[in-house]
């Protein structure tokens, strides 16, 4: 939960270009691997920055965030990129009444089809934080860092108690940030129903979660940085 006064459109697109910019410094966004959401629940102007508008379905129905505007990166597109030209990299979605459909703002930078193949999962977390809590801020990354997604393999450490024993106890200092642990769930094909509402449940215990033999997903009502 942000208090006044809150961050400027620009400031919010600057500071996904610095996550992503991060993420590809530690080896966690290889290629276009790994996408960022935001969702905010004040005013915002997109125009300013996003003067083309069209109408685009939701992937679900968010009657409560009619109004909410999300910053959501483009398929395909490289994390690392966002920082150079964000209006390039990122669509700006604000919720119409009903919450069923939107209207999906982009720029004429815009180098993507359309937003990250993710963004149910995305969009179910937001909502599911969002109705829990009352948050008028909330972040989501997914990535895909080499060591964790390669463990996300192991047979052993696909049973979530052995992974936090023995992540937690290879990094000390990991169970101060998270001490409700690291959730994980079971393979599921991405962008799919099933990946959906793993997340979901897994990110109502914990504030990452790890894909099998895909990545993380985590979240922040902080800042997407702290995400």
């Amino acid at each position: 939960m942000l208090t006044p006064p809150f961050p400027e459109l620009d400031d919010l697109l600057h500071m996904m270009g610095e996550a992503g910019r991060r993420l590809a410094d530690i080896e966690a966004s290889e290629g276009a691997a790994g996408n960022i959401s935001v969702c905010l629940r004040w005013p915002v102007e997109p125009r300013s920055r996003f003067p083309l508008m069209e109408t685009f379905e939701l992937p679900q129905p968010v009657p409560e965030l009619a109004g909410a505007t999300f910053l959501v990166t483009g398929s395909g597109r490289r994390l690392r990129e966002i920082i150079d030209i964000p209006t390039a990299n990122i669509a700006c979605i604000v919720v119409d009444p009903g919450g069923e459909t939107a209207s999906l703002y982009t720029s004429y930078h815009r180098r993507f089809q359309q937003v990250t193949s993710e963004f149910n999962s995305h969009l179910a977390v937001h909502y599911d934080q969002i109705l829990a809590t009352d948050t008028n801020f909330h972040a989501i990354i997914h990535a895909q860092p080499m060591h964790i997604t390669y463990l996300s393999h192991v047979p052993r450490y696909q049973d979530e108690h052995y992974l936090n024993t023995h992540l937690l106890r290879w990094q000390p200092e990991t169970i101060v940030n998270l001490p409700e642990g690291i959730g994980f769930i079971p393979f599921a094909v991405p962008g799919s129903a099933e990946l959906m509402s793993g997340n979901v449940a897994a990110l109502r215990r914990c504030r990452i979660v790890i894909w099998a033999k895909h990545g993380v997903m985590a979240r922040s009502d902080i800042s997407v940085k702290r995400a």
